[in-house]
């Protein structure tokens, strides 16, 4: 896979994740990723485990505060970044248990968007949208 699409993956992955704390799908959820990241090894499921919990915590402590979940997805995308970096072969597994995640909540993504928008001078633009974004901005000459 190209860098970007695991890129996509993984950000897809950590919006799933964290999507599914607060729904019935969450030991489902838990278990595929302490198994995706334990890679066989004990100590890592144990730590990913905790992991877990913090961030299920976090969110679940702050239902209706979005930049806890913002932040969250951001560090578990960056996990996941790192993890299909490190093993490219678990992007299947990190794919199928997305499938298996969104089946049970019930939840599609429209998966991955792009926009490219331009305005000069004193034009607003309004972008929105959920997950992950980056905005660039630049003068006239400038092309990004």
């Amino acid at each position: 896979m190209l860098a970007e699409a695991l890129s996509a993956l993984a950000g897809a992955g950590g919006t799933a994740l964290v999507g599914a704390v607060a729904t019935d799908s969450w030991q489902l959820a838990k278990r595929g990723f302490v198994q995706l990241f334990g890679r066989g090894d004990q100590g890592q499921a144990a730590a990913v485990e905790g992991r877990l919990e913090r961030t299920r915590s976090l969110v679940e402590a702050a239902p209706q505060d979005e930049r806890v979940r913002l932040e969250q997805q951001a560090a578990w995308t960056a996990r996941l970044e790192d993890l299909l970096n490190d093993h490219p072969e678990a992007a299947e597994e990190l794919q199928a248990l997305m499938d298996q995640v969104t089946q049970a909540t019930g939840t599609r993504s429209a998966g991955h968007v792009m926009q490219h928008a331009v305005a000069y001078d004193h034009a607003q633009q309004v972008v929105q949208g959920h997950g992950q974004q980056t905005n660039v901005f630049g003068s006239r000459g400038v092309q990004a």
